[in-house]
């Protein structure tokens, strides 16, 4: 079939295969480009399918020739009908992970539950017999807790006031107010559930107590932090309560693992083009901005960029370069006073009609919808694709 792009909003309703692939090869071609990593060799990746997670599985096993294990929730495709970019995603670093001999499974399913956990363990039970290094890289709207079945939903609210503030639509380069109602009710709470440190520890307290974490055994969340002109609804609103859960939740999980001689890390990385942060008003604005600038500047990095740099530099490069609360800053380029100091002139000026000279909303909108396979370099969209791909490790 032919595949066209369908979006909704902040959406692509549909993906296409060969993009996909594409994305992937470019990925693996890049972490080779910069050389082998001495780092962990059985990874268990935690929302391995796109972002941050899948830039870390293609880093671990391209850059270390790391066995991996992945988790993911995504659609496969149906006669007629385009299986989601994770999936395709997925089934293209399997076939890649498998033609260089490395080993590759993954398991599709709500990681939040107790059944894909109990999948995973005896996986890597079978597979593996223990775990180096564990990615939690998970980002959903939505939870139902593994034990009380309840489902709970986060929001992206400011807490204690209404925000106000400049955002964008990327599809047309309009430049318009937002206005976002404060958190009310159990909003916080919510967010905190679906998206803190919960879950990242009960992952962790499952391998242990089977004794699937070897010795040393590394474990890293992702998080973000992000400039002033975002923080009222991003790192002061709900979704920030849940991160400050998330890294406090390390602290726990490294205590945890004393007895192992492990460790538990955020990393706080880079604002980028993803399917979550394409969601939160204000952001395709400031990254459009930030991308003119750090692409100015020759310091621009995406997902796998910023994963590769992670993981050869502070990971397994001998200087985690912690800040005061702990955390592996990965978005030190980003955070430089000069590029903020810029974005922050910019902001005040932008406008729907300067924004394409000052902002580089064409940058963003190639990496949204690379995301789901389209505008790809070296992809004829015009030729006909099998939309039914299979990821070779499920059956």
């Amino acid at each position: 079939m032919i595949i066209e792009p369908r979006t909704r909003g902040f959406i692509c309703l549909t993906a296409h295969p060969t993009g996909c692939e594409q994305n992937v090869i470019n990925q693996i071609a890049h972490v080779k480009s910069k050389g082998k990593i001495d780092g962990a060799k059985k990874v268990l990746v935690i929302g391995s399918s796109t972002g941050f997670g899948l830039a870390s599985r293609i880093t671990s096993a391209f850059g270390s020739d790391a066995a991996t294990i992945g988790v993911f929730f995504d659609k496969p495709a149906t006669e007629g009908r385009p299986g989601s970019p994770g999936f395709y995603n997925t089934a293209s670093f399997e076939k890649h992970a498998n033609e260089a001999g490395l080993y590759a499974k993954s398991i599709n399913g709500d990681a939040f539950s107790n059944e894909i956990k109990e999948q995973v363990v005896n996986l890597i039970k079978e597979g593996l017999g223990q775990i180096d290094l564990v990615i939690y890289s998970l980002a959903s709207p939505v939870r139902k807790h593994p034990t009380t079945g309840k489902r709970f939903k986060s929001v992206l609210k400011p807490i204690g006031g209404e925000f106000s503030n400049k955002t964008v639509d990327f599809h047309t380069g309009t430049v318009s107010e937002i206005s976002i109602k404060p958190a009310e009710g159990e909003d916080v709470e919510n967010t905190v559930t679906v998206m803190g440190g919960e879950d990242w520890k009960m992952w962790m307290d499952a391998l242990q107590s089977e004794n699937l974490l070897a010795e040393g055994a590394k474990t890293v969340a992702y998080s973000y932090i992000g400039p002033e002109v975002t923080k009222p609804v991003y790192r002061n609103g709900t979704i920030g309560a849940a991160k400050d859960h998330l890294e406090a939740t390390a602290f726990t999980i490294s205590d945890d693992l004393k007895s192992i001689g492990g460790k538990a890390y955020v990393s706080v990385n880079k604002a980028l083009v993803t399917q979550a942060s394409s969601a939160i008003p204000v952001i395709p604005l400031y990254i459009s901005l930030l991308y003119k600038v750090m692409k100015g500047k020759g310091i621009h990095e995406g997902c796998i960029e910023q994963i590769q740099r992670l993981y050869s530099e502070r990971l397994f490069g001998g200087d985690l370069a912690l800040d005061s609360k702990g955390r592996v800053r990965i978005d030190d380029w980003e955070m430089r006073e000069d590029v903020q100091a810029e974005v922050t002139e910019l902001w005040k000026t932008a406008t729907t009609e300067n924004l394409s000279e000052i902002g580089d909303l064409d940058g963003y909108s190639n990496d949204f919808y690379n995301l789901f396979g389209f505008k790809v370099d070296g992809v004829d969209y015009a030729a006909d694709v099998n939309e039914i791909v299979d990821v070779p490790s499920i059956q």
